[in-house]
């Protein structure tokens, strides 16, 4: 099977980015934090200032439903990880992927992963792409730098989805209990 070339990958990721950017510019401070249930993951304060991320080394059953803010620290957290591997460097921890916080700096955060994450794919070659990659499988997995491209596009695809629905619902949330339709963009 032919690898993708690194311009149909990073094609995928810039369209994927541009219905991103649909939300993040109509993001306000408290959707991020915001619960949508019960039973779910977000951002908390940290003791010593910055904030911790909600996390099980075994995915929950039932899974937990992320915050706004806890998709935009995974997404970041994923995306470093991805970027430490296709550079050959160790991957950071969870803990040492700092969250900056609500608002408009999770959103700038954000934007700056994606800008080192399009400085690494406009390096890339065609035989960089064939080369191994051991994230997020196993190093022996058989999985290039090609699958691990297209993975982070699919993950983003589905992040961006899973932020807008709940962006969505929340808008939906207040513009009933404000009992009009008016105030909120949609």
């Amino acid at each position: 099977m032919p690898m993708p070339s690194p311009t149909l990958l990073r094609w995928q990721l810039d369209l994927t980015w541009s219905l991103f950017e649909y939300h993040l510019e109509r993001l306000e401070p408290p959707d991020f934090l915001w619960e949508p249930a019960e039973h779910c993951w977000t951002m908390r304060p940290a003791a010593g200032g910055g904030w911790t991320a909600d996390w099980a080394d075994t995915e929950p059953d039932p899974v937990p439903v992320p915050t706004i803010a806890w998709l935009t620290w995974h997404l970041g957290w994923w995306w470093s990880t991805a970027a430490h591997q296709v550079h050959g460097r160790p991957a950071p921890s969870r803990e040492d992927v700092r969250w900056p916080g609500p608002g408009g700096p999770a959103i700038s955060w954000l934007r700056d992963v994606r800008d080192r994450w399009i400085a690494t794919l406009d390096g890339l070659t065609d035989d960089d792409l064939a080369a191994p990659a051991g994230f997020p499988w196993p190093a022996d997995s058989g999985h290039t730098v090609a699958h691990l491209i297209a993975w982070v596009n699919a993950e983003l695809m589905k992040n961006v989805a899973e932020i807008g629905q709940l962006r969505l619902l929340r808008a939906a949330r207040v513009a009933q209990v404000d009992g009009s339709r008016s105030g909120r963009t949609l």
